[in-house]
């Protein structure tokens, strides 16, 4: 499946303009974040509620809002993330913050290489799984690093939303795996003005696929919720019906666009 492309090197690539891009962005809110602004929402805060004491692993942190919103509510977090110049942006704005969480700059299925600490709560978030193409060996750098009883939790996009193509308005790729999708685009959700050209690599995953890569090393799924809303206006057509509660106006109600799992380790 990625024989003939080296996808680490390209989504590297990526995300590295991509953070140059997003860390000026207002997206992402940087000195409001830096006054105390939370980037965490309603969705994860309610199914972790108290953080206060344990240890967290944030896998795929970008640079590390979400790592370090955690670390305020008391966790001592390790953020990891592929990207070079995501992990130095990142360990600036812990600076800036005066926090004390840790970043490590690794490909996630390298990480159990280099850091071998295992932890009460594994987290990732929006947009993470898409860049991987196995859930199978994924799910086995979640298992390990997770100490028994620890718990799991991934909010992500819909795997249904990322059937469509860039305008939504036909079905373009399979729900299933079904290979590498290249794609080529200016800008970024961040900054859509950006003349910057983005070389991507990404895998479509099943509701199914992550299901039983989690459970086949050792979680037992808890929860698992759908929503047909985003707390990002990151999709064509978004209206805000509810604060960060971002619909596609003409499917509200129709589709999913978000899905919540929490799970344990035996």
């Amino acid at each position: 499946m990625t024989d003939h492309i080296d996808y680490l090197r390209i989504n590297k690539d990526n995300w590295n303009k991509r953070t140059t891009l997003h860390v000026k962005s207002d997206f992402y809110n940087y000195n409001g974040f830096v006054d105390g602004a939370t980037s965490l929402n309603p969705i994860e805060l309610r199914l972790l509620p108290n953080v206060d004491g344990k240890s967290m692993l944030h896998l795929q942190c970008h640079f590390g809002q979400d790592t370090i919103s955690w670390q305020r509510l008391g966790a001592t977090v390790t953020g990891v993330d592929l990207s070079d110049n995501a992990i130095k942006e990142a360990r600036i704005l812990n600076d800036k913050c005066g926090t004390a969480a840790t970043f490590i700059c690794s490909d996630l299925f390298a990480l159990p290489n280099v850091h071998d600490r295992k932890y009460d709560i594994v987290f990732t978030s929006y947009g993470t799984i898409g860049w991987l193409p196995n859930l199978d060996r994924w799910a086995e750098v979640v298992s390990h690093h997770l100490k028994p009883g620890g718990t799991f939790l991934i909010v992500d996009f819909h795997p249904m939303i990322w059937m469509y193509d860039d305008d939504l308005t036909k079905i373009t790729y399979s729900y299933f795996n079904e290979g590498a999708i290249i794609e080529e685009e200016q800008g970024s959700y961040a900054d859509k003005n950006s003349s910057d050209m983005l070389t991507s690599v990404g895998w479509n995953h099943s509701t199914s696929d992550l299901i039983n890569s989690l459970i086949q090393h050792g979680l037992t799924i808890e929860n698992f919720d759908e929503f047909d809303y985003s707390p990002y206006q990151v999709f064509p057509g978004m209206v805000e019906v509810k604060p960060k509660q971002y619909v596609i106006e003409k499917w509200a109600g129709k589709l999913p666009l978000l899905y919540a799992l929490k799970a344990t380790k035996h």
